[in-house]
């Protein structure tokens, strides 16, 4: 059918993947990736099996998750040390000391918070705002869609003329942040505390594009669901992720000396 989207075989992904420039770096979003998309964040779970076959990649390649979430709520998921991990779209990194806010970065998150309370308000019920260190996040998954649309809508447009703010959408979701961060910004910081080889960057939504944008010949960006992308290649759902991950060990370890 004509504008269909189309979609790779995981399994011959992961063997493109496999033949890339060793060491390998492969970095996961979570939600949408890892874990399917539910209605309300705190409900999300990795697919059955998918953190113990990430931690079997980690032993032949560096595994890093890059998310929206913000750290402190990565640590539910249960990854190891060994990952390297950004929170809230890079402005946080795991191990790495948290730089405190400035007093005028605190007044415009307070008025970037008033700004969402206002606007959850008016998406009604099912909405929610969380709080993130650098940002807030209006929530509208569980509303009634036309209504939640045009409060995103409205809080993009309102926040957008809040000097210094950073205006990120994503799936039934804005996200308002007062010190810019972006996973593209986070990837790259964690490419160059590692051995020259290939990225493979695995993601879902809008602010996963700027990885997409960011990768270098070479490199391998996925997009998992449907939606415009850079990415090379594109996968259904996180199933084919988990079916991608296991494929990739499997090569990786064949290939190994």
């Amino acid at each position: 059918m004509a504008g269909a989207t189309r979609f790779d075989d995981p399994l011959a992904v992961a063997d493109e993947a496999a033949a890339l420039r060793q060491p390998l770096f492969v970095a996961f979003d979570i939600d949408g990736v890892l874990a399917p998309i539910v209605a309300h964040a705190a409900d999300a779970a990795l697919l059955p099996g998918a953190l113990d076959s990430l931690i079997e990649l980690a032993d032949v390649a560096t595994v890093g998750v890059v998310s929206g979430r913000a750290t402190g709520n990565l640590a539910r998921f249960g990854f190891p040390e060994s990952f390297k991990m950004a929170g809230s779209h890079g402005a946080e990194r795991r191990g790495v000391p948290f730089e405190p806010l400035t007093p005028t970065e605190a007044r415009r998150l307070t008025r970037l918070r008033a700004l969402a309370d206002r606007a959850a308000i008016d998406a009604g019920p099912g909405s929610w705002v969380e709080i993130k260190p650098t940002g807030v996040v209006l929530h509208v998954r569980e509303t009634k869609p036309e209504v939640g649309a045009k409060a995103l809508d409205d809080l993009a447009a309102r926040a957008g003329s809040v000097p210094g703010a950073s205006v990120k959408r994503g799936h039934a979701i804005v996200e308002l942040t007062t010190r810019p961060a972006t996973k593209a910004t986070a990837v790259s910081a964690m490419r160059l505390e590692l051995p020259p080889g290939a990225v493979v960057f695995l993601g879902d939504d809008i602010t996963d594009e700027d990885v997409m944008v960011s990768l270098v010949e070479g490199d391998l960006g996925i997009r998992v669901g449907r939606g415009p992308t850079s990415a090379h290649r594109r996968l259904r759902n996180p199933r084919e992720v988990l079916a991608f991950v296991r494929r990739l060990v499997a090569g990786l370890n064949a290939n190994r000396p």
